[in-house]
């Protein structure tokens, strides 16, 4: 079988890519091991939001007083909770498999691998071996999994990654969880909600280290106000699973402690899924773990390409959709503008929320900027006093020179849908002057963004 483009891999880059192809003209097929949708889908954005949720519903149940309601008994249930999350995960995947055949892409159930002449070797489940060629090329789109560490072996059982962190058969009363990036964070969050007691580990000096140094220390503050055991500048040396549960080492810039737990989440980061899958057999250069490509995703082997996990940049959802799109059109014919990744927003989804792009206030006074610096609390807002959600706030980086809107970061309840604003000022090159005298509804969390502008400039009203 022959077709234009095949992908390999169905994650949010490789379905993404296949719908484009097929919406400009080119038979296309999709090469899928596991389920439609990949990771994302399946065991990663999606379900564990769906989790979140259910942590901010029984949050909210257990705060009802706050707002003036009386609830009694309310009670977590685990098994519930996984099932939901199951189920969102179940119907999103369905999803794609309706947008495949409404697109007229073809799904090969099976594993694939590269061999040279733009063709894939598909095996499926039963050993049965099909061979499928593209005419114009191949994208490789396998992603990665749950990055393991020689001193924290996962056995899935005791010692887990963030798979077997959404699909638990029993609730742990305690966890120590390796690393404090998102999904270490939004772990740590979701079982602490349900009452179990949680320790983070995190080797950096502050926890979500990508992020601006006063969005840690705000996150780190609540964390702790919760009941979160947080320790930064530690590492994991060893874990004990020989007995009941888990004796873990940990070391500190103190000494040794020793902490006991049910079960250890090792979130220590993902590696890319480009073993095994012929990349040698061809002579795809890759450099670190990742496929090197250039502004357009060509491999330096003409007609194969790669996008999403497994090359250069962010190991993020959206930045891996994008990629693929402008992957096809570029394919197409097309003279697609190439992404720019110091304009990627980043999102984590505990509670508080955290969202960012661009430059931190550390990176943009490395970079040799003059800058220009404006926060406003949620403390301040109307709206969010209102809604219960004061914890956090908005802080923008501008460029003093020309006004530029360097980078944008936030914490506080529902910030992840305000970051796209930012992204986009960025984009169209607003300044700071044009992003104060931008009319925000009022009251809403969003005006928060028009006053920290304000207060870079020494204009903020509500402060």
């Amino acid at each position: 079988m022959s077709y234009d483009i095949i992908v390999l891999g169905s994650g949010p880059g490789g379905y993404v890519a296949a719908i484009r192809a097929s919406q400009l003209g080119l038979k296309t097929a999709i090469v899928e091991r596991e389920s439609l949708g990949g990771i994302c889908l399946n065991w990663g954005c999606i379900p564990t939001k769906a989790l979140l949720k259910s942590a901010n519903v029984f949050e909210y149940i257990n705060h009802a007083s706050d707002y003036g309601i009386n609830v009694k008994g309310a009670e977590a249930d685990f098994e519930g909770m996984i099932k939901r999350s199951r189920g969102v995960a179940e119907g999103m995947s369905n999803g794609i498999q309706f947008l495949m055949k409404k697109n007229k892409i073809d799904v090969i159930k099976g594993t694939g691998k590269l061999l040279p002449g733009k063709k894939i070797v598909v095996t499926d489940a039963d050993g049965k071996t099909t061979e499928v060629a593209a005419l114009k090329g191949i994208i490789i789109a396998t992603g990665a999994r749950s990055r393991q560490l020689p001193n924290l072996p996962q056995d899935g059982k005791k010692v887990i990654g963030y798979r077997e962190a959404m699909s638990l058969p029993k609730q742990p009363k305690s966890l120590v969880v390796v690393g404090s990036g998102a999904i270490g964070v939004e772990f740590a969050y979701f079982y602490h909600s349900l009452g179990t007691d949680v320790t983070i580990v995190e080797f950096m000096p502050n926890i979500v280290p990508v992020e601006d140094e006063e969005v840690s220390k705000q996150l780190e503050r609540t964390f702790k106000k919760k009941g979160m055991k947080i320790m930064t500048n530690s590492s994991v040396e060893a874990v004990d699973t020989s007995g009941k549960g888990c004796v873990v080492k940990v070391k500190t810039a103190k000494g040794e402690e020793t902490i006991e737990c049910d079960v250890v989440l090792s979130a220590v980061g993902i590696e890319t899924n480009i073993q095994g899958i012929g990349l040698e057999d061809v002579g795809i250069a890759t450099d670190k773990g990742k496929v090197l490509v250039n502004d357009y995703y060509q491999t330096n082997i003409p007609g194969y390409y790669a996008i999403g996990d497994i090359v250069p940049g962010p190991a993020l959802a959206h930045v891996a959709s994008a990629e693929g799109i402008i992957c096809v059109e570029k394919i197409a014919g097309h003279s697609p503008e190439a992404l720019d990744y110091g304009n990627i927003p980043g999102c984590t989804y505990c509670s508080p929320e955290i969202a960012s792009v661009g430059y931190t206030e550390k990176a943009a006074k490395d970079a040799g900027f003059d800058i220009k610096v404006g926060k406003f609390p949620f403390s301040a807002s109307g709206k969010a006093s209102a809604a219960g959600a004061k914890d956090g706030f908005v802080k923008l980086i501008f460029d003093a020179k020309y006004g530029e809107l360097l980078g944008g970061h936030m914490i506080g309840a529902n910030v992840t849908e305000m970051i796209a604003e930012i992204v986009a000022v960025r984009k169209l090159e607003v300044t700071g002057h044009e992003l104060i005298k931008t009319v925000h509804p009022h009251p809403t969390m969003s005006e928060a963004v028009m006053e920290a502008a304000a207060a870079a400039y020494d204009e903020v009203i509500h402060l």
